[in-house]
């Protein structure tokens, strides 16, 4: 739908510039501006949820997973609130319902001024706050309603009574796109009706699809004696059956009501209603496993990271650093190649480059399946983590992205590096190859945080690489606001040279064949490292 919108509002432009072309007689300039400014406005219209739900002062469900939600699926997401509750890890200690005027006075300043498109419920804690949003609903039509109808918290805590059942099905699932119980809440609406085989939940899909919404999601995760997670989605016309893997942890809470959000921020952006399901299942899946190791709160079911971000604390709290230019003194890069030459796996030639004292790696494999380079980068980052030090991923900001890597390299013709920084986020790494004081000014405004310059000398290691010798270097490092590490053709014959060109923003030296076109890849790491030392020695 959304780039249907998108697409309508060109075709707009289009039109609009043809008129422009053929019609002599051309509209006054102030009608012709707000022409332009009202495609302007569509052309550039950010895919908007409102939530009405209520609050979770523990910040694992209602409002605030859905604000979590939308904002990891890149969508804007504004609030009605409905209630507040008092929770945390161990159950609901308390819920104080929001006066429906003050809701209804919430639902009109949203939908009134902010161009909503999927409308997306929670706890509706009243039949009269029902009632109040079927209302608005009907003066404010919206592109799609998504129904949580929370009656049962995920840790079994009742959050509406019996008459809030009546409201749904006479008020809210007649105008539903999609309604997406639990088991619980989907035998509540059906008169206690028992649930407990994937055939039940198929029968109760349809039932509930006889009340009037689009489409019905019956969620299965609390399904007895099911191996994977089981939700029945059914349009209608077609029943299907969703898995995935079940997740073995504590931290479940707020799962339904970020599936629901997720669901609507998918069906903002445009997608369809099957497809919005399926992307929402697999983004709980995969935040409930990165999550299922963090720990918050003393009860039995803690909250998940819709962001997935919280280890990258955890990992600093436990003793890892910051990048500091520093890092860059000795500076691995591997090569698939030459580890295939020697007979080493990528986190064995890791493990002895560090060991012999490089001070940041970096993984450039070329030559590698995706899931392969995914499995040595974690085991890599252990080994790195373990001494202290930084691994970066080259080009690859997927793999640095799945494996939580210290940060990426990235070079000229790759990712834009505004675009890195903005998909890894301020506290990674980004480093990006110059050979021009036009580029190293580029990565500073881009938000890199040092630059990788050469290469100095010829190398095999790079097809068609200009060298740049080491005035070239000299005149990178003097324009440049960013620490410098020099690359390309780089050993223990001129390591010292390189180092001593006499500019303090060079930092370190990178180096590939040095090290790991050898035997020994500890030996080798020594070797140069004691050069390294003895020249900036020297130089002081």
């Amino acid at each position: 739908m959304l780039m249907a919108y998108y697409g309508d509002a060109q075709l707009l432009v289009s039109r609009t510039t043809l008129s422009f072309s053929f019609n002599k007689r051309q509209p006054p300039p102030a009608s012709r501006a707000n022409k332009q400014t009202r495609i302007s406005m569509e052309m550039h219209k950010v895919p908007h949820v409102l939530t009405v739900a209520g609050s979770d002062s523990g910040a694992g469900a209602g409002i605030q997973a859905d604000l979590k939600a939308c904002a990891a699926r890149g969508v804007y997401c504004s609030t009605v609130i409905t209630a507040l509750t008092a929770q945390n890890t161990v159950g609901v200690q308390g819920v104080d319902i929001v006066a429906e005027d003050f809701v209804a006075q919430q639902l009109k300043s949203v939908l009134s001024d902010m161009h909503v498109d999927v409308v997306k419920t929670g706890m509706l804690p009243s039949l009269g706050i029902v009632k109040i949003l079927h209302q608005y609903l009907k003066e404010y039509p919206v592109r799609a309603l998504v129904v949580d109808p929370v009656m049962v918290s995920t840790s079994g805590d009742v959050l509406a009574g019996p008459s809030i059942i009546t409201g749904f099905r006479e008020e809210l699932f007649p105008i539903a796109d999609i309604v997406t119980p639990n088991l619980k809440e989907a035998s509540a609406l059906l008169d206690g009706l028992k649930i407990k085989t994937v055939s039940d939940m198929r029968s109760a899909a349809k039932l509930l699809h006889d009340m009037g919404p689009r489409n019905v999601l019956v969620k299965g995760g609390d399904l007895p004696d099911s191996l994977d997670a089981v939700d029945i989605f059914f349009n209608g016309e077609d029943i299907y059956e969703l898995r995935s893997s079940r997740i073995d942890t504590r931290n479940t809470h707020g799962t339904g009501c970020t599936l629901a959000s997720c669901i609507a921020a998918e069906l903002a952006k445009g997608s369809s209603m099957l497809e919005s399901v399926k992307v929402a299942k697999c983004y709980v899946e995969t935040a409930l496993d990165y999550s299922k190791e963090i720990f918050i709160g003393n009860g039995p079911q803690g909250p998940f990271d819709h962001l997935m971000r919280l280890k990258n604390n955890i990992h600093k709290s436990a003793g890892q650093v910051r990048f500091n230019p520093s890092d860059l003194f000795l500076y691995a890069v591997t090569d698939s190649g030459m580890n295939r030459k020697w007979g080493h796996s990528i986190s064995d030639a890791v493990k002895a480059a560090v060991e012999g004292g490089a001070t940041i790696v970096q993984l450039r494999e070329k030559d590698i399946e995706t899931r392969d380079f995914l499995e040595a980068a974690k085991l890599c980052l252990q080994i790195c983590r373990s001494h202290g030090v930084p691994l970066l991923i080259n080009d690859r900001i997927d793999v640095a992205l799945a494996c939580d890597a210290d940060g990426v390299h990235i070079g000229q013709s790759d990712m834009p590096t505004h675009v890195a920084r903005a998909l890894l986020g301020p506290e990674k790494i980004i480093g990006v190859s110059c050979k021009t004081p036009e580029h190293a000014e580029q990565a500073w405004i881009a938000g890199a945080d040092y630059i990788g310059c050469g290469g100095v000398y010829p190398t095999n290691t790079k097809a068609n690489n200009l060298t740049i010798g080491l005035e070239g270097l000299k005149t990178v490092c003097l324009a440049s606001k960013l620490p410098v590490v020099a690359i390309g053709g780089i050993n223990t014959s001129n390591a010292q040279s390189v180092m001593q060109i006499g500019v303090p923003n060079l930092k370190g030296v990178a180096v590939v064949s040095a090290l790991f076109d050898r035997e020994c890849v500890l030996t080798e790491t020594k070797k140069l490292r004691t050069l390294l030392m003895e020249a900036t020695q020297v130089m002081k």
